[in-house]
């Protein structure tokens, strides 16, 4: 195989991976999105939850 048969596959691949999540996916509501940049909006940050401390302990009895 030539570097452009490879090329050709992965650029149909990606092609089709696209074509796949356009079809599958609900489209977005642009009211109920999150701001793109956010900076100084005074909006809380809500992502990086796998870093975020674990909840509290319930108490014991």
């Amino acid at each position: 195989m030539r570097r452009a048969h490879v090329g050709l596959l992965v650029a149909l691949g990606m092609v089709g991976l696209i074509a796949l999540d356009q079809a599958q996916s609900a489209p977005l509501n642009p009211y109920t999105a999150p701001p793109m940049v956010a900076l100084g909006s005074g909006l809380a940050a809500t992502g990086g939850h796998c870093a975020a401390p674990p909840p509290p302990a319930p108490p014991a009895r």
